[in-house]
């Protein structure tokens, strides 16, 4: 496998693992509330070797930087509501929470499968 600094093209098995550790890499950044740490990382060493990992990451990117919106909505809505918003919010993180595993383990197959994938309600910042 080439090394990440390494200048040179990457074949179609280490685009299909680096673009597959896009994806399923946020559940061990994810520990730390920094999803969208894996896929930044991978897209900024592989952006310029491989448009299929560098389409990946930034589709993970995207995904994370939004799901960390959506988080901060919620809480803002809890705030404000003094606290009454948790008898919805939580229901809806839960639901979500199951929903954003179920997605990232969808694009990690397409990944692997040489696939493009979109997830939903995505706000794409970066292209």
């Amino acid at each position: 496998m080439s090394t990440p600094g390494s200048g040179s093209a990457l074949s179609a098995s280490e685009e299909r693992t680096w673009a597959m550790l896009a994806h399923v890499g946020v559940f061990i950044a994810a520990w730390f509330a920094m999803g969208f740490l894996c896929p930044l990382i991978i897209w900024l060493l592989f952006r310029g070797r491989s448009e299929f990992v560098r389409k990946n990451a930034v589709e993970s990117l995207n995904f994370q930087i939004s799901l960390l919106i959506y988080t901060a909505i919620a809480v803002v809505l809890v705030l404000i509501t003094f606290g009454l918003g948790v008898l919805i919010i939580v229901p809806l993180i839960v639901i979500g929470a199951v929903a954003a595993v179920v997605v990232i383990v969808m694009a990690t197959i397409a990944a692997s499968s040489g696939q493009d994938y979109r997830y939903p309600l995505t706000i794409r910042f970066i292209r």
